[in-house]
């Protein structure tokens, strides 16, 4: 089974989402049998990467609100956060653009390693308050995800894996994809958003059934005389 996953580092459900993901799959017997590719995704492929202005001042002027008001979403979202163990820090947080890490997550693949590097980028931006836009700072977290420094700058300082991202974001677009997190389950199912972890771990086992059941036919009478692998065997007549 496949869980393709789109999504942005500084986009909080995502990482609740992900939370929520994981919990079901705790609970899902065949674990093992699941692979998950992140896909990138970028709220705002505009967003300078460094900036002024606090999260509170960008979602005020967003949603046209007080900084009050704006103060009191990130506190909520905070307290949703620690529901799932997070522990979001809105107030040192660095706003920013993420195509350059959604780059060097696609460089992360290429060494088996893009499942830790993205829970390590996401711990970095909402509970470290790391500047994740900033290419230096990303190739110290890629150093942390057991990926070369030097060779991760390197990537960072070109253009490399560029395609790659851009793939991912038109793939978005093509499937209808408006919002983040967006989980695909063997291209046949979509759960849009951070939905509960019960939600998850039902799709999960209906797809799982569904592609494990041995036939879709439904028998009629008593079975027949037939062969298998272990060869052809014959009644005994009936006296």
């Amino acid at each position: 089974m496949k869980i393709e996953v789109w999504s942005d580092y500084v986009c909080p459900f995502c990482y609740i989402g992900k939370r929520h993901l994981e919990e079901a799959l705790e609970k899902f017997p065949q674990r093992d049998k699941v692979e998950i590719e992140f896909k990138s995704f970028e709220l705002d492929p505009s967003a300078p990467v460094n900036t002024e202005n606090s999260i509170q001042e960008i979602l005020a002027k967003k949603y046209g609100t007080s900084l009050e008001q704006a103060q009191n979403m990130t506190d909520r979202m905070s307290q949703q956060a620690l529901t799932v163990g997070l522990d979001f820090r809105f107030d040192t947080n660095i706003p920013t653009n993420t195509f350059d890490a959604h780059r060097l997550t696609k460089y992360a693949k290429t060494k088996g390693k893009e499942a830790d590097l993205t829970e390590i980028l996401l711990h970095a931006h909402f509970t470290l308050s790391k500047h994740i836009g900033d290419k230096g700072t990303l190739s110290e977290l890629a150093k942390h995800a057991g990926l070369d420094e030097k060779e991760a700058l390197a990537v960072l300082n070109g253009e490399d894996f560029s395609q790659d991202v851009r793939m991912d974001e038109d793939e978005a677009r093509q499937i209808g994809v408006q919002g983040v997190p967006f989980f695909v389950i063997n291209r046949k199912y979509a759960i849009s958003g951070a939905q509960p972890s019960d939600v998850f771990l039902n799709s999960i086992q209906k797809v799982w059934e569904e592609e494990n059941q041995t036939s879709p036919l439904q028998p009629l009478g008593t079975e027949g005389m037939a062969c298998d692998e272990n060869g052809c065997e014959v009644p005994n007549s009936k006296e």
